[in-house]
């Protein structure tokens, strides 16, 4: 989206990284440090669904050692959505102007995240794209790809949204831009909580910019994603993009003939 250069926008402010975890004790480490690495001012919130395998105790250890890094005990496993709208509520109570979502299993680069905050600077809302030109996709195989583009391209055309990564995870956000999505409303916790962020920038007339992202596939640990998971993404996107056509239906037919 363009907002044609003549929005002024403020500045950032302080950036806090949250990223969800659920069973990452081998990843935790690694990712965080990386992450302060990258991007040595922000802040970490690492948001933990009381994983069975100790992921919360290792979070603790590094905030125990490091000032900028903070946990979010959480009862269980809630979904993605839960996780990062909980996240979402801790880091503006605490005052974060820039609230970042990230993935804990490395398939999202830390070393990526000066890219997104620096195209922050003139947007509301930044997102890590893998189908816009120098994005790009490492160890997928090809179903995978498939699934995740046809999910994209889905979404795009049945939302009319003009994004080509509708579904991607690694993002930047203003405070403003998530205090205007209404997000007290938001129910979907799984795969289409993405797309829901999406579809609500657009509709609030949000500036979105897309930056290229390599994703590489996790090495260590399991992916979450499930058949359930994506079947509630279509169900939701598809009930959506016909709610928004009959809306915009009664529209035209409650104008009325012309006088």
């Amino acid at each position: 989206m363009n907002d044609g250069g003549q929005r002024r926008y403020g500045p950032l402010g302080s950036a806090l990284v949250i990223i969800p975890t659920y069973n990452e004790a081998e990843n935790i480490k690694p990712i965080v440090s990386r992450v302060r690495t990258a991007v040595p001012e922000a802040h970490i919130l690492v948001a933990d669904d009381n994983s069975p395998d100790g992921t919360g105790k290792f979070a603790d250890e590094l905030s125990a050692e490091d000032d900028h890094v903070h946990v979010l005990h959480r009862a269980g496993k809630e979904g993605l959505g839960a996780a990062y709208l909980a996240g979402f509520r801790w880091g503006v109570e605490h005052g974060y102007g820039v609230l970042v979502e990230m993935d804990a299993d490395g398939s999202h680069q830390p070393e990526e995240l000066p890219r997104l905050l620096t195209a922050l600077k003139g947007a509301d809302l930044v997102l890590g794209s893998r189908w816009v030109p120098g994005g790009r996709i490492v160890n997928w195989p090809r179903s995978r790809e498939l699934i995740s583009r046809g999910g994209s391209l889905y979404s795009r055309l049945m939302l009319d949204v003009p994004i080509r990564d509708v579904t991607g995870g690694f993002r930047a956000f203003r405070k403003e831009t998530l205090e205007g999505l209404g997000l007290d409303d938001v129910a979907s916790a799984g795969y289409c909580f993405q797309v829901d962020l999406a579809r609500r920038a657009v509709a609030a007339g949000f500036h979105v910019v897309e930056v290229p992202i390599t994703f590489v596939e996790r090495e260590v640990g399991d992916s979450k994603m499930s058949k359930d998971i994506l079947v509630e993404a279509l169900w939701r996107v598809t009930g959506w993009g016909l709610t928004d056509r009959a809306r915009k239906v009664g529209e035209l037919l409650g104008r009325g003939p012309a006088r």
